[in-house]
């Protein structure tokens, strides 16, 4: 049951992520299908990410009973499958955030946790800082 609800989540972060970019893009007139496509490949790649580590969750937790260590290859599963699960949430939350900062000029809460969120990035550069 878990797992039912982690992918719901997960499915539904990348619905709202979707939704956002619409209104962005409606909001800055500024569609482009090229970007929709590939935002919406991107959110299928999730989905199957996140499918294959519950996948690996239980396939761990079977094949534990043949080696009777069921205990340690659930385990080793399920932090596995709650990582990806916690970085995928993760990184929609901030998309979802960036969306919305650039939908509406008056989210300076959002702007400025995005700002301290790019300065914290591997090469120290976000999108507009190019």
């Amino acid at each position: 049951m878990q797992y039912i609800i982690m992918l719901l989540i997960v499915i539904g972060l990348a619905l709202s992520d979707i939704v956002t970019g619409w209104i962005k893009a409606h909001v800055n007139n500024d569609y482009c299908s090229a970007v929709m496509r590939m935002g919406g490949l991107r959110k299928l790649g999730e989905i199957t990410v996140m499918l294959t580590a519950c996948g690996l969750e239980v396939g761990m937790e079977q094949l534990g009973k043949y080696y009777e260590s069921t205990e340690l290859a659930a385990f080793a599963g399920t932090i596995t499958a709650v990582s990806v699960f916690f970085y995928i949430v993760i990184m929609e939350l901030i998309s979802i955030l960036e969306n919305y900062a650039e939908a509406n000029p008056n989210a300076k809460f959002a702007k400025n946790i995005i700002k301290k969120l790019r300065k914290f990035s591997n090469d120290g550069k976000g999108k507009g800082d190019e």
